[in-house]
């Protein structure tokens, strides 16, 4: 840590800041005033080889991403605070718990119902989803000025967490950034064999992207270039079940030594893809706060085009014998499995956009906006085993066969609609119909109409979809060394409706959601059993689902909470607990007039549920062993602090460990992490 602070002040001269004063840079705050012409001339003049008095900072620095290039050309300054920069993996997102096998880079899911409002084709492998880099995660930048930022996150003494990342971009012209993006994970855990090398996560995420936009604002393209390549263990968990409850502590079990299920066990998903977007703006164009950092331009028509092509394959690998009976059976071979499917995806998506407002866009009012769009989806997938056969002089051989293959198309309509009678009242709706193809039949629908009061009044978010997606490539016709599936399930239909009350003034955020789910799909099993297989629940589950969150600010002191709320009349197949709470107390101070810092504490909770388990070679989680686990709060310190252009931070995460329990499990077999101190640190560059 020293080592970082002394090099950090190394980016500094005495010229820049002769008195060591104080400084902290953000968009907000900056060493010195300038205007945005005086800017430009001293950036002209550093060009030119004269002498330079520019102060680089994140004001050179915008961004944006498609979503928010949707409507209108829209950039936003970078934010360089440590909000939430302790929150370094989605496995701990305050706001959507996960369980998982024990630390990043494993399998996971929900922790509550949060359902997919997608349709059309889906293969149903999702547990690695999150370490996935997806097109529409991709931030775009307009900068003056090159910009890296680099980031780290490791545990002192030991390698259980393991993150490393890396964002270049700067602009070739004026109107063209490209950049690139490397994500590294090589998080162990604390029950692995480390001889083994099949039960360390090893994943790498890399995107080239680049934002072209015309010198007359009217035409814009978005490109990037993707890979993914995920590896994740599948032991079957460890052995000892009773590390956490049994009262005589064994000396020769170590974590790191840890006896599994299936030493030499995991899943590899590699993804390659190619994504452009190119939208043309047709008619007037309007400005909104021309010349401000919240600018906007605003078009009348717009025209775009979308091409997504990606390449998929997913691999589970698994050598020796299943001594201990992790696997339900075998249909090809008894002491391998070489499992593999891979899917082409092409899409191309054409759109037209029209926009109906007054002259004046100072005061929205009577704003009509109106997309029309039409998906082509091309699909091909096939599946692989490896089997032993024997050829023509009587040799054992082993090969791949090609058990599935198909191809189809799906042809999807789409619309939205908004319209806005002031800035106060807003009317969306959006609807998606797939008219032709393998998926025909599956649509959609959702509207919202937003209510907005004065600053100290919030605003009201009423909203109600109806959704019918056909079933898993999984659930219906599945093929591996382990798993046989062959069904007719019915198409899964979810309709909800939601109230939102939103209020700034009083951070609070409430919001309740009801849904009913027909023909409900999900894996179960025989009770106490290990033959995981996919069911639909021929009845209708009611779910209802209420969250607040609600923050609490006196002077430097904060304390945030969120809590959920969740009932249905099928908890024995829906498993979820009833009730998740956050909290996080934390104060914020200025130490030694150099630190911009935060220590605090948090933790979370959730009532007890029934465990699901997890099956290895599917990569699915069902409902096996009617298995409850006790449930305590898990409390965590940290301080974290900002200091030039650095951001750092330092937490013990189960702080209580031992206090009321050992160990907590979330997924049936699979310790969690124990408690650990970790770190992390944020270089950010501008020049």
């Amino acid at each position: 840590m020293c080592l970082s602070v002394q090099s950090v002040f190394a980016q500094y001269n005495n010229r820049q800041n002769p008195r060591n004063l104080p400084t902290r840079d953000t968009a907000r705050r900056q060493e010195k005033q300038l205007t945005d012409d005086q800017l430009l001339d001293s950036l002209r003049r550093k060009e030119e080889n004269k002498k330079d008095s520019v102060v680089f900072s994140s004001k050179f620095v915008r961004i944006t991403n498609e979503r928010l290039l949707n409507d209108s050309t829209q950039m936003f300054p970078l934010d360089t605070g440590i909000t939430h920069f302790e929150i370094y993996s989605p496995l701990i997102d305050p706001r959507s718990p996960r369980i998982h096998l024990g630390n990043v880079g494993l399998a996971q899911r929900p922790l509550l119902f949060e359902p997919n409002k997608t349709i059309g084709f889906d293969l149903g492998l999702h547990s690695l989803d999150i370490y996935a880099l997806k097109p529409q995660d991709i931030s775009y930048f307009n900068t003056r000025v090159p910009y890296t930022k680099l980031t780290l996150y490791n545990a002192f003494g030991g390698s259980s967490v393991q993150l490393f990342n890396v964002l270049h971009t700067q602009n070739i012209k004026p109107n063209w950034n490209i950049g690139f993006n490397l994500n590294f994970n090589g998080s162990k855990g604390f029950y692995s064999f480390n001889n083994v090398l099949g039960q360390n996560v090893s994943d790498l995420n890399a995107s080239i992207f680049t934002w072209y936009e015309s010198k007359n604002k009217r035409y814009n393209l978005l490109a990037n270039l993707l890979f993914n390549n995920l590896k994740a263990p599948e032991t079957g968990g460890i052995l000892n079940d009773t590390v956490f409850t049994s009262k005589v502590v064994s000396n020769s079990f170590s974590k790191d030594r840890a006896q599994v299920r299936l030493p030499y066990s995991y899943e590899n998903w590699n993804e390659q893809g190619l994504y452009i977007k190119q939208f043309y703006y047709l008619g007037r164009i309007d400005s909104l706060s021309k010349g401000k950092t919240d600018s906007k331009i605003l078009p009348t028509q717009r025209v775009a085009h979308t091409l997504h092509i990606q390449n998929s394959r997913y691999l589970y690998k698994q050598s020796g014998v299943d001594t201990y009976n992790v696997f339900p059976d075998y249909f090809y071979s008894s002491n391998r499995s070489r499992d593999s499917t891979t899917v082409t995806h092409i899409q191309n998506e054409f759109s037209y956009s029209f926009y109906l407002r007054s002259k004046s866009v100072k005061f929205v009012k009577n704003e009509l906006k109106l997309d029309l769009g039409l998906v082509h989806d091309f699909y091909t997938y096939n599946q692989y085993v490896s089997d032993t056969t024997m050829n023509e002089y009587g040799v054992k051989y082993v090969h791949q066969d090609r058990v599935q293959h198909n191809t189809f198309q799906d042809i999807t309509l789409k619309a939205k609609l908004g319209y806005r009678f002031s800035d106060r009242i807003a009317l969306d709706a959006d609807f998606r119909q797939i008219a032709q193809g393998r998926d025909f039949g599956n649509y959609f629908y959702d509207a919202k109409l937003t209510l907005a009061g004065g600053n100290k009044t919030g605003k009201i978010v009423l909203e109600a979809y109806s959704q019918n997606s056909s079933p898993p490539l999984v659930y219906n016709n599945w093929i591996s060394n382990h798993y046989v599936f062959h069904n007719n399930f019915s198409n899964q239909k979810t309709t909800s409706a939601s109230f939102n009350y939103i209020n700034d003034a009083l951070q609070i955020d409430l919001k309740a959601e009801y849904f009913l789910v027909n023909n409900y799909l999900y894996f179960a099993a025989q009770p106490g059993g290990t033959d995981a297989r996919p069911a639909q629940l021929n009845n209708s589950i009611n779910l209802l689902k209420i969250s607040l969150g609600k923050n609490f600010t006196y002077h430097s002191l904060h304390f945030d909470n969120y809590v959920v709320y969740q009932k249905t009349d099928y908890q024995n197949t829906l498993r979820t607990p009833e009730v998740y709470a956050y909290s996080s107390l934390y104060l914020n101070r200025l130490l030694f007039n150099v630190l911009h810092s935060s220590f605090g504490v948090n933790g979370r909770y959730n009532t007890e549920y029934v465990a699901p388990s997890f099956a290895p070679g599917l990569g699915q989680f069902y409902n096996g062993a009617n298995v409850t686990f006790s449930s305590y709060p898990i409390f965590g310190l940290f301080f974290k602090a900002t200091l030039q252009r650095t951001n750092l931070f330092v937490s013990y995460d189960y702080v209580n460990q031992g206090a009321w329990s050992k160990g907590y499990y979330t997924v049936n077999r699979y310790p969690q992490q124990d408690a650990v101190l970790k770190f992390g640190v944020a270089w950010t560059f501008y020049n």
